[in-house]
């Protein structure tokens, strides 16, 4: 376990965070993400204070510290999530997910979208935590990165198995196993994100696309690729075409393949690192292939007949967002039985029908069928095995490697 670090961020670190805010997957709301159209920028509340000196040092904390749970007591649960990273009804006021919930249990739901961002929810949530008290949440939903930070630091709560029958049965074995929560004990996917290839097939014009070289090398592609602006997918799907795995690297393989998008840089071959505005570029056909998120190619294939994508048989990069209990969580069965009831099939495709992001529930495929055909068949939304198999996580860094690879993806892209 690490002692609790209050360091200031490094500037690469900085720079990090403010490119999720202002194109990232950080910049829109889940939901608006899956829509072809940029939107607002979210500001970057909280950004100071994550780049001003850290409270003092807490020591080691332990781990896994209960307070008195009050499940049995008080029905009722306290979740944090990401905005529009739910089911909601017509009215735009009711989840349905969370009212059946209530039915089934008698536990009630508080549920606060108070997650824009996995830097600034840190910092809203990090003195608490690092003091050895409550956060006032009982469920908190984070992406792999952050969610093993808290872990190394022994800031959230090991889960009870008894508690969690369909999350251990239902859980897909491509999420059973990252190298930071080995058999997830303290974690279990809320959703799953693959990083993919897009093409507008009217901006291709009969050019054939399979892979990251493709996208690199092909001289007729000079000026219309993309790629992102979130590190973790653009070289990581960089290292699957170079036949490394993004889970298993050097800094040798991981500056290699900082020098391979340089060079396509360099040649004019790369249009842009983009965040999410890349779904306007494609749709207009002003580039005419990128690397993109598969949420937002869901959507884009609905909205356009052009816009299609493909899996490289090198793989592709996948991450996942996670439900974690926060050490001093007053509700900790409650939350329990919380991430359990979306482990339920039917549940899960309530869920994946409305956001389409990648389910993270075996056997969800016949449930999802009756609420829609499509997203069923959906290989973006249900993976099928062979697809499965091409999943590649991008492993946890060291502080010391986040700063150094930070700092020369930020050169490679200007930020």
């Amino acid at each position: 376990m690490d002692q609790y670090e209050p360091d200031r961020l490094t500037p690469p670190q900085i720079a990090a965070v403010r490119r999720s805010l202002r194109s990232g997957r950080a910049a829109l709301t889940r939901r608006s993400l899956l829509r072809a159209s940029a939107g607002g920028v979210l500001t970057a509340g909280g950004l100071g204070a994550l780049s001003a000196c850290g409270i003092p040092a807490a020591g080691r904390t332990p781990g896994g510290t209960s307070a008195d749970d009050r499940s049995a007591k008080e029905k009722t649960v306290n979740f944090s999530n990401w905005t529009e990273y739910i089911d909601v009804d017509d009215s735009g006021k009711r989840h349905p997910t969370l009212a059946a919930f209530q039915q089934q249990t008698g536990i009630s739901v508080r549920y606060t979208e108070d997650i824009n961002d996995n830097n600034e929810f840190f910092g809203k949530i990090k003195p608490q935590l690092a003091a050895g008290q409550e956060t006032g949440r009982d469920l908190i939903v984070l992406t792999d990165w952050l969610a093993a930070r808290l872990i190394r630091l022994g800031w959230v709560q090991k889960l009870d198995p008894a508690n969690l029958p369909h999350a251990f049965a239902n859980l897909s074995p491509q999420f059973r196993t990252p190298d930071w929560d080995p058999g997830r004990a303290y974690s279990y996917p809320w959703q799953g994100i693959s990083t993919v290839i897009a093409y507008n097939k009217k901006a291709l014009d009969g050019i054939e696309v399979r892979s990251v070289s493709d996208l690199l090398d092909n001289p007729k592609l000079k000026g219309r690729v993309g790629f992102l602006s979130e590190m973790r997918d653009s070289v990581g799907m960089t290292l699957l075409d170079m036949g490394k795995d993004p889970a298993d690297f050097t800094d040798d393989d991981y500056d290699a393949a900082i020098a391979r998008l340089q060079k396509g840089v360099d040649k004019g071959q790369i249009r842009r690192f983009t965040g999410n505005d890349y779904t306007s570029d494609l749709a207009k056909g002003d580039f005419a292939a990128c690397v993109a998120w598969a949420g937002d190619v869901v959507q884009l294939k609905a909205d356009s007949p052009d816009v299609d994508f493909i899996i490289p048989d090198s793989g592709y990069v996948t991450s996942t967002d996670n439900m974690l209990i926060p050490n001093k969580a007053r509700h900790k069965t409650n939350a329990e039985r919380l991430i359990d009831f979306f482990y339920e099939p039917e549940q899960a495709a309530a869920l994946a029908a409305y956001i389409n992001y990648v389910t993270p529930v075996e056997n969800v495929k016949p449930w999802l069928a009756k609420i829609d055909r499509d997203a069923a068949d959906n290989p973006l939304i249900v993976p099928d095995k062979a697809m499965q198999a091409k999943s590649h996580a991008f492993r946890s860094l060291s502080q010391k490697e986040e700063t150094a690879y930070e700092e020369k993806f930020a050169k490679l892209t200007g930020a």
